[in-house]
């Protein structure tokens, strides 16, 4: 079926306990969405990796399958490599591949599952030359991502800087865990598409004393108090239905509209590599400007309210979030930075925001929320706000979030995933959020 013909879809998503947990087959399963299950599986389930990071190793996963199938496809511009392959090599084969050495080589300690997932996925293909030929096809793929990403800074030493005695708007860590986040170094990661995250600074929060930074001030302590809160039933829904694990609702959002669309394999191994390789973009980006900006969450910002300058703000020392605030800066989002890139590459890769989908909250305890969406510019609209109903940010740093997630999405698309021999150009518009 073509990628850009649209029909009314439905989006059915399982439950999570703890952050996530593996999801049923979708109605229609190929090679590449049992792999991403996969992939989600071992990243997020069993190694227990942040959503950033998990964006890091699904983007290190999905593009070596998309080099491996399309290689074989022969429709767009390789990622990485092109390995050598005839059209009738099996692309479930070189998917297969690509993905399990991929992940072997980030997880080894999950072999013995990875081996048995390989073993059932390379059963299900009859033996022959389109066999073996596919399964070289994706060695190639996963060797060349494997060295593309060797020392390319991932778990490495940098954390946030905390001053020794920290000024009024200075970030330093507070409830609930008192740590500095041990995967900081996400922002000091090697890009995967673009050439320098400080190409997408934001314009950064608010003066403290300004009355935008007052009113941001207002709203969140307001709306995203745990208790005496002024949200309504509806927003405290939407803030807790956003408070799973990122990456693994997006994964289980995208598994859904390429059921309920019927992409081909080549389609879904492009789809799948667009959205984490600007999604890892996006997260890298925002991490660099998180250590930038170093800016206090909303849950310093208020207790501490008395010694930030501003006469608008009154001090709660008493004040907590309606969701735990994690332990990294406040300034971007890393919420909105993810979901408006994949939004974006949504948009791009139907060509139009129009669609009408269902989505379940995985937010261990709440997984009997849903939301209906008629466009998928409504998804980070809701984000945005998502994130002040719970506590966690200023509505300056979810919305220059979502700015940032939307300019890697248009650097993407201004650079990657061409068709070969011509200029790809997404249908849809600008969304404007």
């Amino acid at each position: 079926m073509d990628a850009h013909r649209l029909r009314p879809i439905r989006v059915l998503l399982a439950a999570a306990a703890a952050c996530a947990v593996a999801a049923p087959v979708p109605a229609r399963a190929d090679t590449v969405t049992d792999w991403n299950m996969h992939a989600t599986d071992a990243l997020i389930v069993t190694a227990g990796y942040t959503p950033p990071v998990s964006a890091l190793h699904l983007a290190m996963v999905h593009g070596a399958v998309f080099d491996a199938v399309n290689a074989i496809d022969h429709r767009y511009q390789p990622y990485l490599v092109a390995p050598r392959a005839r059209r009738w090599y099996s692309k479930d084969a070189a998917a297969a591949t690509a993905a399990y050495r991929v992940l072997l080589n980030v997880v080894p300690a999950q072999q013995t599952t990875l081996d048995a997932w390989y073993a059932a996925s390379l059963a299900a293909i009859p033996d022959g030359r389109a066999k073996t030929g596919g399964t070289a096809v994706g060695e190639e793929a996963a060797a060349a991502m494997i060295a593309a990403r060797t020392n390319d800074g991932r778990f490495g030493p940098f954390r946030f800087p905390l001053a020794t005695n920290p000024q009024p708007g200075d970030w330093r860590p507070d409830l609930p865990s008192f740590i500095n986040d041990p995967n900081a170094w996400v922002a000091r990661v090697k890009p995967f598409l673009i050439r320098d995250p400080a190409d997408f600074r934001t314009d950064g929060p608010n003066p403290l004393t300004s009355e935008a930074y007052a009113k941001d001030f207002a709203e969140v302590k307001s709306l995203g108090s745990l208790t005496e809160s002024t949200r309504t039933l509806e927003q405290t829904n939407i803030g807790l239905f956003w408070a799973g694990h990122t990456l693994d609702m997006w994964s289980r959002i995208v598994r859904g509209l390429s059921a309920d669309h019927g992409l081909s394999i080549a389609d879904n191994a492009r789809l799948f590599a667009m959205i984490y390789l600007t999604g890892a973009d996006a997260a890298i980006s925002c991490w660099t400007d998180k250590a930038y900006w170093h800016f206090w969450r909303p849950i310093t910002a208020i207790r501490l309210a008395d010694t930030d300058g501003n006469p608008a703000t009154v001090a709660d020392p008493d004040w907590l979030p309606l969701i735990p605030t994690p332990p990294y800066p406040d300034h971007p989002s890393g919420h909105s930075c993810f979901s408006s890139s994949a939004v974006q590459t949504l948009r791009d890769f139907f060509g139009t925001d129009t669609d009408t989908f269902t989505v379940v909250s995985n937010t261990p305890g709440h997984t009997d929320l849903t939301q209906t969406y008629t466009r998928f510019s409504q998804v980070i609209r809701q984000i945005i706000s998502a994130r002040v109903y719970a506590g966690l940010h200023f509505r300056t740093a979810d919305e220059q979030g979502a700015k940032l997630g939307k300019e890697v999405a248009r650097y993407r698309r201004a650079h990657y995933f061409h068709r070969v021999g011509g200029w790809w150009r997404s249908q849809a518009g600008a969304v404007s959020f």
